[in-house]
C-alpha cells in the first residue's frame, strides 16, 4: 500500500519509471506556489519539481509566474523593475489573495540550497523561463551561468522560446535543457489531422540539445486516439517526455493517467503528486517502488 504521508515521487510499471513532477512546487493542490518551505522539502526527498522564472532588475531571476508582482505577492509593479533585496522582503499570496508568511525566492536562493548540500541526488528542478530572448541581455546570461556554476546538473531549463533557452543553456555547463513545442492550437491541430511526423521532426530540430520534451497531455492522448504514439516517436530519437498538467479533478483523469502510464511517459506534471500516486496504486496502474 502507498503510505498516505509519503511524497508522490515516482510510479513504476513493467520496469518503466514515471516521475511525478510537482507543478509550481506544489505537493498538494492547496499549496501556495513556490514557497521556500515546500521547495526545501522537495529537495530533501528528491522530487522533480518546477518553478517559474521572471527577470528582475539585478540581472537575475525571481521565482514567480507573472511579469507583475500584484497577484502573487504583497508587492506592486513589474518584476523586472524590482531589485533583489526588495523582492526578498515580499510575501507570497494564496490564490485567494490572502498574504502568507512565505517569502519570494530568487534563483540564487535555489542554487544556494543545492550548493549547501541540502539536496537529494535525485532532485531535478525545472526552471520554466517565462520571457523570450528579446529580454535576455549579456549581463543576464553571465549572471545566470555564474549562479548555477557547479550545481547546474540538478536543474533543467525550459521554455517556449527556444532562442532564450538555447542562449542561457549554452552558456551554462552541465545544465539540462528541455523544450515545449506545444501551444494553444496544438491539440486542435492534431485533432484536425495535422502532420504528426512533421510535429515531431520540428520539435527535435528546434532545440537539438534538449533531453526532455514537454507535451500537453491532451496532445499525447489526442494523437493516441489517431493511432500515433508521440511518446514512442520521441523515445526513438532518444528524448524523454513530460506530460503536463494532469490533476484528478480533470474529466476522465483516471483513464488519462492509465493511458499515460501505459504509453511510458517519463514524467507526469501535476499539482497533486501525492494524490496522483495514491490513485495510481488504488487503480492498480503502477507501484511506487521498483
Amino acid at each position: 500500500m502507498h503510505d498516505l504521508d509519503e511524497a508522490g515521487l515516482d510510479l513504476y510499471r513493467d520496469g518503466h519509471r514515471t516521475r511525478l513532477k510537482w507543478h509550481m512546487g506544489r505537493r498538494v493542490r492547496s499549496d501556495v506556489p513556490f514557497t521556500p518551505n515546500r521547495t526545501a522539502e522537495a529537495m530533501a526527498v528528491g522530487a522533480s519539481f518546477e518553478v517559474d522564472l521572471n527577470p528582475h532588475a539585478g540581472a537575475g531571476f525571481a521565482v514567480l509566474h507573472d511579469e507583475t508582482l500584484d497577484r502573487e505577492t504583497d508587492g506592486h509593479g513589474p518584476v523586472a523593475s524590482a531589485r533583489p533585496d526588495d523582492l526578498r522582503r515580499l510575501k507570497l499570496r494564496r490564490p485567494s489573495g490572502e498574504i502568507t508568511d512565505e517569502k519570494v525566492l530568487l534563483l540564487d536562493d535555489l542554487a544556494g540550497l543545492v550548493r549547501a548540500g541540502s539536496v537529494h541526488p535525485e532532485t531535478l528542478i525545472q526552471l520554466d523561463l517565462k520571457v523570450g530572448a528579446d529580454v535576455i541581455d549579456e549581463a543576464t546570461v553571465e549572471a545566470f551561468a555564474a549562479v548555477l556554476s557547479g550545481v547546474a546538473p540538478h536543474f533543467i531549463l525550459s521554455g517556449g522560446d527556444r532562442d532564450a533557452v538555447a542562449r542561457l543553456g549554452r552558456a551554462t555547463p552541465g545544465l539540462n535543457l528541455g523544450f515545449d513545442p506545444c501551444n494553444e492550437r496544438t491539440v486542435d491541430e492534431i485533432e484536425a489531422g495535422g502532420d504528426l511526423d512533421a510535429f515531431v521532426a520540428d520539435a527535435l530540430a528546434a532545440l537539438p540539445e534538449a533531453s526532455l520534451i514537454y507535451l500537453d497531455y491532451a496532445a499525447i492522448l489526442t494523437a493516441d486516439r489517431r493511432g500515433f504514439d508521440l511518446i514512442a516517436a520521441f523515445h526513438k530519437a532518444g528524448k524523454r517526455i513530460d506530460a503536463y498538467t494532469l490533476d484528478l479533478h480533470h474529466p476522465g483523469a483516471d483513464d488519462s493517467l492509465r493511458r499515460l502510464i501505459a504509453l511510458k511517459a517519463d514524467q507526469i506534471t501535476t499539482n497533486e503528486p501525492d494524490a496522483v500516486a495514491r490513485r495510481a496504486v488504488e487503480l492498480g496502474l503502477a507501484a511506487v517502488t521498483p
